[in-house]
């Protein structure tokens, strides 16, 4: 097949759903206003999103580029957006891919924001999602149900699976014996890591030799290392910035515990599967599928919102529990290989491509 995708070229989550498609021999092509080499893929750079402006352009550009492509599919990763561009591109058959906030958010922000998701729900021929109750809210928008597949982003659980801790890193931050705890959510209000930094001055209480990586980069930053400070936790506590993914494996190998304290989510979290499929033991949130992929008190643990002492609980008991966070670590493990492998999840799309298609042709 020959398969059209509109997305941001640099996310990770759109190189590897083009790559998966290209290594299997299929022509693929990416329209994006975002600059990166994906191997085998065709990359079409059109003008930078965000300059209001430039709409008409970028309209123009997406649709002059589809029908000089002459795609099987044409498949858009965001609605709000990428979505929006390939909806008016007028191609079918043509797929839309909802990645979280632009059905959970997004719509909520303004009239003319749900105008627009409702216009490329009801333009879309299949629509896929990676959680339940997003189907729920895209019912809600309008959305035709029987057009709507849960395809999750899935885990390389090749690439991310259990394996030895990294001394390197280890030694680099200066805790080559201690207990590590990661989270690797961006430094933005949605995913609150404010309250992970609250919990570690009660975890220190019963745990000082713990210490906690928090990776990832965002507008709170400067806040979060200042609130460090103001609880005297900073000399526990190693801001590492953005983590190349092809890094992350070693990171999660060198870790004891991951958390997750987002406030918001679609599905299970990137970070939380890749996590899991290193076979950590979990803390995360209680929201969105979350309970659906961790089941509390046995592969790990569903903390409330917002809840600095309930997550240090959590995060104490697992410090001091080193057998209980061995056996959350394998069933989450196996939980990840079952239900969430990249492999499975994109031969599945590919089914659906190849169905889309042949419908289309007919």
């Amino acid at each position: 097949m020959k398969i059209c995708y509109i997305g941001d070229a640099q996310s990770i989550h759109m190189q590897r759903w083009a790559k998966w498609f290209a290594d299997k021999g299929h022509e693929v092509h990416l329209i994006t206003d975002t600059l990166a080499k994906i191997d085998n893929v065709n990359i079409h750079p059109v003008i930078k999103r965000g300059k209001r402006l430039n709409f008409l352009i970028r309209t123009w550009q997406t649709r002059r580029l589809v029908r000089k492509i002459k795609p099987d599919i044409l498949h858009a990763h965001y609605i709000f957006g990428y979505g929006l561009f390939g909806a008016m591109s007028s191609f079918h058959p043509f797929v839309v891919t909802a990645w979280g906030s632009d059905i959970l958010i997004d719509p909520k922000g303004s009239i003319l924001k749900r105008q627009i998701t409702k216009y490329v729900l009801k333009k879309t021929d299949l629509i896929t999602c990676d959680a339940e109750h997003m189907k729920k809210a895209m019912f809600e928008l309008g959305a035709d149900h029987q057009k709507i597949y849960i395809i999750y982003f899935g885990i390389d659980t090749k690439k991310f699976s259990p394996q030895e801790s990294s001394e390197k890193i280890r030694e680099a931050f200066g805790m080559p014996n201690s207990p590590v705890i990661i989270s690797l959510r961006t430094l933005e209000p949605i995913y609150d890591v404010e309250s992970l930094i609250t919990a570690i001055p009660q975890v220190l209480k019963e745990s000082p030799e713990a210490k906690f990586v928090i990776a990832g980069r965002g507008s709170q930053e400067v806040k979060l290392k200042e609130l460090a400070k103001s609880l005297g936790v900073s000399n526990s506590i190693r801001f590492v910035s953005f983590i190349p993914n092809a890094e992350l494996p070693k990171y999660l190998a060198s870790s004891n515990i991951y958390v997750s304290t987002s406030l918001s989510d679609a599905g299970i979290a990137a970070s939380t599967a890749e996590a899991m499929a290193c076979g950590l033991s979990v803390v995360i949130t209680d929201f969105g599928d979350n309970r659906n992929w961790v089941e509390d008190g046995v592969s790990g643990f569903i903390v409330p919102l917002k809840d600095p002492k309930a997550l240090a609980e959590k995060i104490i008991y697992l410090l001091k529990n080193e057998d209980v966070r061995m056996k959350f670590g394998k069933i989450n493990r196996k939980i990840i290989e079952d239900r969430n492998n990249y492999y499975k999840e994109m031969e599945k799309m590919e089914n659906n491509y190849i169905e889309l298609v042949e419908r289309y042709k007919s």
